[in-house]
């Protein structure tokens, strides 16, 4: 095994700790152990040098949790009632969140019925423990990424044209280079991942079969299984991150994000999300949520000076100038800022392809 002083190691498997403990390790100052079951393990690791190694929310044996205390490890335990690993390291994966067959059974669900109930003084820190984590894991995960956000509405459904447009958009922006990040939810969100993950040349099943079950209601479960039957054999073709929280957990997290940072806290994900988009955002059409997004955006390139600010494409110009005329107020409170030339409208989807392809890398933007 390479020498891992100077960084962290994060052990969060049994297997994953067998093979370091097997592998001769004998200093374990580095290791970040986080969620194991560590009964029976006691000997092995005293017989170590621990110091400064950290074991969190781990279970123990009687007795050697002090006496790794003693030895110079960090022995913090699991917080409150929480079903979540408050110390986590790194983000979700699709298959953490569906852990189960029935969505009921899955730790998303138990997370999200667990999130509803009012928080005593332990539930809050651990709310505030796991968002941290999740702080952590994205701020590690987006460097490697120049990141492109699409953000649109929950509703809209598998089987509507607009879905196969805003899974288009996410293959088009994945073509182009760009990682592609949404809300991680349902309707524009999971069409979008859905197209940055997949192949062009699967692409059009990929549509076909999750159109089967349109929405996630009446049943999550049947939602779910489309859409492991339209990734069934088909390869990765490039990283996509989702962004969605449990303040929204009737709204189940899609399957198509290859990477998840699942908040608790609503505020604090639609911040980072709009934060990390560091290769601009499109916004299809929305309600609410999809407004409050771009004028948090307006806000952060407002105030932004002229090297660090990154496009805002509205897409769909009726829209966004009639239906919901954002627009215009977006473009009169630009006027005379350096965030004019930034704003664009476009009314099809490789226009907004070709703006965000076309914008300044991030390291050239300061963002």
């Amino acid at each position: 095994m390479k020498r891992t002083h100077g960084r962290v190691v994060h052990v969060e498997s049994e297997a994953d700790l067998e093979r370091r403990l097997a592998s001769g390790s004998r200093r374990l100052g580095s290791w970040r152990v986080a969620g194991l079951d560590l009964r029976g393990r006691g000997a092995d690791l005293l017989g170590r040098d621990v110091t400064g190694a950290a074991f969190l929310g781990c279970r123990f044996d009687d007795g050697d949790d002090d006496a790794l205390v003693e030895a110079g490890a960090l022995v913090l335990p699991q917080v409150g009632e929480s079903p979540l690993d408050v110390y986590r390291g790194r983000l979700y994966t699709a298959d953490e969140l569906y852990d189960a067959d029935r969505y009921r059974d899955t730790l998303d669900a138990r997370a999200y019925a667990w999130a509803q109930e009012p928080p005593d003084r332990e539930d809050a820190l651990a709310i505030a423990l796991h968002d941290h984590a999740i702080d952590e894991a994205i701020t590690a995960w987006t460097p490697h990424h120049r990141v492109a956000g699409v953000m649109g509405g929950h509703g809209l459904r598998r089987d509507e044209p607009g879905y196969a447009d805003a899974a288009r958009l996410g293959r088009g922006l994945a073509a182009a280079g760009l990682t592609v990040a949404t809300g991680g939810g349902p309707g524009a969100m999971e069409a979008a991942n859905l197209g940055a993950r997949l192949p062009d040349d699967a692409l059009e099943a990929a549509l076909a079969t999750v159109a089967a079950v349109p929405s996630f209601r009446p049943s999550v479960d049947a939602w779910v299984r489309t859409a492991r039957e339209a990734m069934d054999g088909v390869p990765v073709a490039a990283e996509t991150l989702g962004v969605p929280t449990w303040h929204y957990g009737h709204e189940p997290p899609n399957l198509f994000a290859t990477a998840i940072a699942k908040y608790l806290r609503n505020a604090t994900r639609e911040a980072v999300l709009v934060e990390i988009c560091d290769a601009g955002i499109v916004f299809l059409p929305g309600a609410a949520g999809t407004v409050q997004e771009v004028f948090q955006d307006g806000c952060e390139n407002y105030y932004a000076d002229s090297m660090s600010l990154a496009p805002m494409v509205l897409l769909g110009e009726r829209f966004w100038t009639e239906t919901l005329p954002v627009h215009p107020l977006l473009t009169s409170l630009a006027r005379d800022r350096p965030m004019a030339d930034h704003v664009h409208l476009v009314d099809t989807v490789e226009e907004a392809v070709a703006v965000l392809a076309a914008a300044r890398p991030a390291d050239a933007t300061g963002r």
